[in-house]
């Protein structure tokens, strides 16, 4: 035998754990690490040997400016676990290592992202890899534990390789470059 006013429990306690999931993401996300996304804007006028589709455009900023957001907070937590869901390869590999470098010296780097000018410079004709130029501003801190032991504004140009998965774009390299190289 059904007792009335089930339905209505029902939908009562599933609107709860809805709210209460709403309720609880912004600790998910603090705890992982996310924040802010920084500005990144493309500028992809000369590149070949292909354009780039609109959507594709939009994607690889999306994805870069989540790449530099999870580098940012990997760098300041020393946590190489912030940088799986948007680095691979040669990438990942050295950012591992400079973040084990970082824990082995008791140093740590804490990144203020002021934004990204990217030009993209190739974009290969099956759509496997993109190679874009950054120019970011940034302001960095160095920690020698908790003690602040260097402050610097700086422009720093990257050379970005970047590959697509199954629903994102990876950064594969990031090189920073001289400015008189591009």
């Amino acid at each position: 035998m059904r007792l009335p006013g089930t339905a209505s429990i029902r939908w009562f306690v599933m609107a709860g754990l809805v709210a209460g999931c709403a309720l609880c993401l912004p600790m998910i996300f603090s705890v992982h690490g996310a924040g802010p996304l920084p500005e990144v804007r493309i500028n992809a006028d000369s590149i070949g040997p292909r354009p780039i589709e609109e959507l594709t455009g939009k994607n690889v900023t999306r994805d870069y400016a989540f790449a530099m957001r999870d580098l940012e907070a990997a760098l300041s937590a020393n946590d190489t676990g912030m940088l799986d869901d948007y680095f691979t390869g040669f990438a990942k590999d050295k950012l591992k290592q400079r973040i084990a470098d970082q824990k082995t010296s008791n140093v740590r780097v804490h990144y203020t992202d002021h934004g990204h000018d990217v030009k993209a410079l190739f974009y290969s004709l099956d759509g496997d890899e993109m190679q874009l130029v950054d120019r970011a501003n940034l302001e960095i801190q160095v920690f020698d534990g908790d003690k602040l032991i260097q402050r610097e504004s700086l422009v720093q140009n990257y050379l970005v390789l970047m590959t697509p998965g199954a629903d994102r774009w990876f950064v594969r390299s990031l090189d920073p470059v001289a400015d008189n190289q591009f």
